[in-house]
């Protein structure tokens, strides 16, 4: 992922933005061998936090956004960009990398 921004102010994403708060990572396998923090793997599922207005055609129009604020969602491991928000990271992906809404 890209590089770790600090933030300490509200975010409002723009155009077709998601700002995920991803889950905690596991700290255990299923068999019950406890993990250190450098085995973990990056949570790929994370709560919505903030959308933007949606995505801006070539002719101005706007499609609406897919994703609403509360939505848990799961997104590609691999892009969007990390940033922290009150000493947590949060992660800022497109709409087009969440791949699907989980209820």
């Amino acid at each position: 992922m890209a590089n770790i921004k600090k933030i300490d102010q509200t975010i409002n994403p723009l155009f077709d933005n998601v700002l995920v708060k991803p889950e905690e990572a596991e700290s255990k396998t299923a068999s019950g061998i406890l993990l250190p923090d450098s085995a973990k793997e990056k949570p790929q599922v994370g709560t919505v936090m903030a959308v933007g207005s949606g995505q801006i055609t070539p002719e101005g129009k706007t499609i609406p956004m897919t994703v609403k604020i509360g939505q848990k969602v799961m997104y590609k491991k691999w892009g969007g960009n990390e940033i922290k928000v009150n000493g947590e990271e949060w992660v800022m992906v497109e709409q087009k990398d969440i791949l699907a809404i989980i209820k």
